[in-house]
């Protein structure tokens, strides 16, 4: 009994340092800003590290100090996001769509040409999409620095129009840089980058430095739709509801998770989902992307990083980084069951092919 006593003091104990660390952070980051929060959060962990020491017995401390926490847990979740900041250009306005029948009509499509990663001339389009004429759905995994953490894009290619290129990503006022740190704080609102490829991809292989890789998925056009039309309600429920970016729960890859759960299916939890580096390995083994080659030559051969910088702002960009691409045939069976996850975990071909 002794030694389970000490294990449940020891993981309480673990579970309020870490909760009393965050709040203090929370206190300094999203607080009054400056000497202002860096007073307060101190004077939040003086608090805790006094009760701990002088209140007695430890179930009585553990309960004062959780309630400090929970305090500022939530003075934290009342924060509100919002639409009105000085924004960068290239995430100023917001996209818009309108849905009737086959028709997909969306404003704000971003389509900028970018002479470096900060010049550039704005270019904001209105396009329309004929969902009827959609074909299939592309990953991209973009990497910036650790091989175990990338930037997902989704990207939908139509058999009459450019491919339609959407981004989640976060919200940047001028004079901000986006902090991995600060992400896990309500810093960054959402946002949904509506773009063409040319831009959204363009700029992060020829002017940011990061490598690109494409994966042709293996889910039918059908559920595809499905998908896209269910970023379309997000998106535009944007517009009025104002969502927090967070590097943890809310970002470029579980937002696409929390998509593809309400508009296909179950999708299986993976560690892989939070180091996202190891995404396309997930889909491999799910059979959600070609498995025809082995595993490492796949990955090597879907990096199109040299063809994007060498197609950089080309009319046919999208075209000239899928030459070769593995993953191209017939369209699979659907793979997707909507109670059980994935009902044929080894499809051999792409959703509707290429012509």
């Amino acid at each position: 009994m002794p030694r389970y006593s000490s294990a449940v003091r020891g993981l309480a104990g673990t579970a309020l340092a870490l909760g009393i660390l965050w709040a203090a952070a929370a206190s300094w980051i999203d607080g009054p800003g400056g000497a202002a929060g860096a007073s307060l959060a101190a004077t939040f962990a003086v608090a805790c590290a006094a009760v701990a020491l002088r209140v007695r017995p430890f179930p009585r401390a553990a309960l004062v100090l959780a309630g400090l926490v929970a305090a500022v847990v939530l003075w934290w979740v009342r924060i509100p996001p919002s639409n009105d900041r000085d924004w960068l250009e290239d995430v100023s306005r917001l996209p818009y769509a309108r849905v009737d029948g086959d028709r997909l009509t969306i404003e704000n499509v971003r389509n900028f040409s970018y002479r470096t990663e900060n010049e550039y001339d704005a270019r904001w389009e209105t396009r329309t999409y004929d969902l009827s004429k959609l074909r299939s759905l592309d990953l991209f995994l973009s990497q910036w620095s650790s091989p175990h953490i990338v930037h997902t894009i989704l990207s939908w290619e139509f058999d009459d129009a450019p491919p339609l290129a959407i981004s989640i990503e976060t919200r940047k006022e001028r004079g901000e840089e986006y902090s991995a740190l600060l992400g896990f704080f309500r810093q960054f609102e959402l946002y949904y980058v509506v773009a063409d490829e040319r831009d959204v991809v363009g700029v992060r292989a020829s002017h940011r430095g990061e490598r690109l890789r494409l994966l042709r998925l293996h889910i039918p056009a059908e559920r595809a739709r499905e998908l896209l039309l269910a970023y379309v309600r997000e998106i535009d429920d944007l517009a009025e509801h104002p969502r927090w970016y967070n590097a943890l729960t809310t970002n470029c890859t579980t937002v696409i998770r929390d998509h593809v759960q309400y508009a296909i299916g179950k999708m299986p939890w993976s560690w892989k989902i939070l180091a996202n580096g190891h995404l396309d390995e997930m889909l491999y083994e799910r059979g959600r992307i070609d498995t025809s080659l082995p595993f490492a030559e796949l990955r090597e051969r879907s990096d199109v990083t040299e063809r994007a910088r060498a197609a950089d702002g080309a009319p046919d960009f999208s075209t000239r980084i899928r030459e070769g691409l593995p993953g191209d045939g017939a369209p699979p069976a659907d793979p997707v069951s909507r109670d059980g996850g994935d009902a044929d975990r080894t499809p051999t071909s792409r959703a509707g092919g290429r012509p």
